[in-house]
């Protein structure tokens, strides 16, 4: 990673300029005045201790989870910058449903730390896409509004044609680990011109299981990429974050 793209000042800059423009409100708490105020800074639910070294679930010392030493996951490594809980889980509802989308700007700001502090050595950033029916249901992918400010603030080639659905998928919530595998099974084809030998960062917002990653991990690598690594804003801790997810 390098020093920030030049033009991620102006990005930030434009953002700026809507908020002086249409005053935000806190993604966490909701109170006026900023995008992420520093009372919901100081409460995020940072995720510290012992971690799984390939999904980054938490355990009780270092090592592997029963799950990664049974069925290895594609990527190299998971990480998740907080845990999936206040005041991150009202700023990511608020930015996928409430369409609050100065909060993908807000929310790349620390998660740019995060990353850095992870020393992995990147190539380009994609993110994982949505379907199309979804995307024009919404009309913007959430996750794009993250990752896009997250490599200019880290230098990085951003690429989000370098992952597309080829089929429409349901939604995750409220199913089984098993379920969440079997929908995203081969949900994903990458674009080997872009892609290959290419050590790639694939960004999602919030990871339950790791389904997702592991199958966009799974299509970037058939498709030649080097190396895969997968990074989340937020991380759901338990069954009751797949039902909210």
């Amino acid at each position: 990673m390098t020093q920030p793209h030049w033009s991620y000042p102006l990005y930030r800059l434009a953002w700026s300029g809507l908020d002086w423009l249409f005053p935000p409100r806190c993604g966490g708490c909701g109170k006026a005045g900023s995008r992420w105020c520093e009372e919901c800074q100081g409460k995020v639910p940072l995720l510290a201790g012992a971690l799984c070294e390939k999904c980054g679930q938490s355990l009780p010392q270092a090592g592997l989870c029963r799950s990664c030493r049974s069925v290895p996951p594609p990527f190299r490594a998971l990480r998740a910058w907080a845990a999936f809980d206040f005041p991150v889980r009202q700023a990511l509802h608020r930015l996928k449903y409430r369409r609050d989308m100065g909060l993908g700007d807000a929310l790349a700001v620390p998660l740019a730390e995060f990353t850095r502090s992870l020393s992995w050595p990147l190539d380009m950033i994609a993110p994982v896409p949505l379907g199309q029916k979804r995307r024009q249901e919404r009309g913007y992918n959430q996750v794009d509004l993250i990752a896009r400010p997250l490599a200019l603030a880290l230098g990085l080639n951003y690429r989000p044609g370098a992952l597309k659905r080829q089929r429409e998928t349901v939604s995750q919530v409220g199913l089984s680990a098993s379920e969440r595998r079997e929908n995203m099974q081969n949900a994903f084809i990458a674009n080997a011109s872009v892609v290959r030998g290419k050590i790639i960062l694939v960004v999602d917002d919030v990871s339950t299981t790791g389904s997702t990653l592991s199958s966009c991990s799974n299509a970037l690598l058939q498709a030649g990429a080097a190396e895969v690594y997968a990074l989340t804003v937020a991380r759901a801790l338990s069954q009751h974050g797949l039902n909210q997810v």
